[in-house]
């Protein structure tokens, strides 16, 4: 099963700016990392041999076709899935270890009010009750929510919906924000406004690991673009280069749309 570590001393180093790793030619601190991890459903394999870094203030577009574990990957990621090899888990500055909340395609709301479904978000997280309506404010204002706080959530448009679930995550404060498909089933308004909220959370220093059909929207929002065929990660490399050499024959064909049903 994979195993959940988070080093030793990690929490008690002197604390180093991206800025300063940047002007070495280092990496920023890793928060999560994945050697030899694997998945199995019964007989069917989702992740194979998967080897991955996740760094702090990385916006990574994970890009594959249908059933490629674009989606499992995200839950070892978070840890909601069980795993061969290792997963690591690295603590913060301040010794904690990173909070991580997830958006799924489709987000699950309550037949509550907009303002309940973040209520009780912080209220499973053990926010202490002083600091709940603050912050359940601030985030439905962040998302442009705070007109319709009184709404059922489930009356809410598609768009409107999504934005809900952004808000409901950032009010955790979250340090990872892992985000599958998050504009799959939104028209063009729609996905321009969660994207834009996208951007302005990762500006804020939330690290983003998004999966995504659309590779203009990886170009848009993603530093680093990663490739999966069949469970296997092919190609991960930051977006320019992604986009502009020469990849292994099934990314290729990939991004031509060519690529044959398995």
């Amino acid at each position: 099963m994979c195993s959940a570590v988070a080093p030793l001393g990690v929490g008690h180093m002197p604390a180093v700016s991206d800025a300063a790793r940047a002007s070495r030619g280092t990496p920023p601190p890793a928060l999560v990392q994945l050697d030899d991890a694997g998945v199995h459903f019964g007989s069917v394999q989702a992740l194979r041999d998967i080897r991955l870094t996740v760094h702090r203030g990385d916006r990574l577009a994970l890009v594959g076709a249908n059933g490629s574990g674009k989606t499992t990957l995200l839950r070892v990621l978070h840890g909601l899935v069980p795993c061969d090899g290792q997963r690591v888990v690295h603590a913060l500055n301040g010794g904690h270890l990173p909070r991580t909340a997830m958006l799924f395609q489709r987000p699950f709301l309550l037949s509550l009010s907009v303002r309940f479904n973040v209520m009780l978000g912080l209220w499973l997280h053990g926010v202490p009750r002083a600091q709940r309506e603050e912050r359940c404010a601030r985030a439905l204002r962040r998302v442009g929510l705070d007109a319709v706080a009184g709404r059922s959530a489930r009356t809410l448009s598609g768009g409107q919906q999504q934005r809900l679930a952004l808000a409901r995550a950032w009010a955790l404060e979250p340090d990872i924000l892992l985000l599958d498909e998050p504009t799959a089933n939104l028209d063009p308004s729609a996905k321009r406004e969660v994207e834009r909220l996208i951007e302005a959370l990762a500006a804020d220093g939330v690290t983003v690991v998004m999966s995504t059909h659309n590779l203009g929207q990886a170009k848009r929002l993603a530093t680093r673009v990663a490739y999966l065929e069949s469970g296997r990660l092919v190609v991960d490399l930051p977006v320019d280069r992604f986009f502009n050499v020469v990849l292994p024959r099934e990314a290729a064909l990939f991004l031509k749309g060519e690529l044959p049903w398995t």
